[in-house]
């Protein structure tokens, strides 16, 4: 499946390069990373573990800094904005599926999803169901009021999808977001990320092992030692 091309560049990276003091050495995490990602696009990024996907998958976010090199993402220059101008800009765009979940251990999974939300001008009961529909989305409905020490490493999986997707951000980011379920469950959460992002118009990568996933997007991009490559 792809996207028109005349659809406007939506993310720009250009000689992108991340690199890592460790002790006197240091690591080349990502090198000369040039792409281009246009509105409506959902790709797949693969690689081996420890190609460092996910720090491509946070600099895009603004969850960290390049080394050199520059991203733009919807037409805003990330490394001109402040801590507080990033965290305010990645509440209005991002959605974002932790490898680790994140998610809050002493709130439910209705709380933790609905998090996102009070940076919003949602009431609260408009807040809550929205959290509902997207935990009815990945399967979780009757799992509402569970602590995350009172779920599976699947289920905590899912709320932290849901979480990403409840505030319909313009990009979502997942990290490995089927890495902990079944082939048949992530196959399954993998498609519904995929279709929710598509019904919105919502741009999308997922950095994943699973190729199954690799038939419903427009492009694969692989990275492999420290460089990105078309697939």
């Amino acid at each position: 499946m792809s996207v028109a091309g005349n659809h406007r560049v939506a993310i720009d990276a250009r000689g992108l390069t991340k690199e890592y003091a460790r002790a006197e050495f240091r690591v080349v995490a990502l090198q000369d990373a040039t792409l281009e990602v246009r509105e409506g696009e959902f790709l797949v990024l693969m690689g081996p573990s420890g190609s460092r996907k996910s720090t491509l998958l946070h600099l895009m976010a603004a969850m960290d800094r390049p080394t050199r090199g520059e991203i733009n993402v919807f037409g805003q220059n990330l490394a001109g904005l402040s801590d507080a101008e990033i965290a305010r800009w990645r509440n209005a765009h991002i959605g974002f599926v932790f490898q680790s979940f994140n998610l809050i251990p002493v709130l439910t999974a209705l709380e933790n999803v609905e998090l996102p939300l009070k940076l919003t001008k949602l009431g609260k009961a408009e807040r809550r169901d929205h959290a509902k529909r997207a935990l009815e989305l990945v399967g979780l409905e009757d799992r509402l009021n569970h602590t995350p020490r009172q779920l599976s490493g699947g289920q905590e999986q899912r709320v932290a999808i849901a979480r990403a997707i409840v505030t319909d951000p313009d990009l979502i980011l997942a990290d490995e977001p089927t890495g902990n379920l079944d082939d048949v469950m992530g196959d399954s959460i993998g498609k519904t990320l995929i279709n929710h992002a598509r019904q919105r118009g919502s741009i999308g990568i997922i950095a994943t092992h699973n190729k199954k996933l690799a038939a419903f997007c427009d492009r694969v991009l692989l990275l492999e030692a420290g460089r990105l490559h078309e697939h």
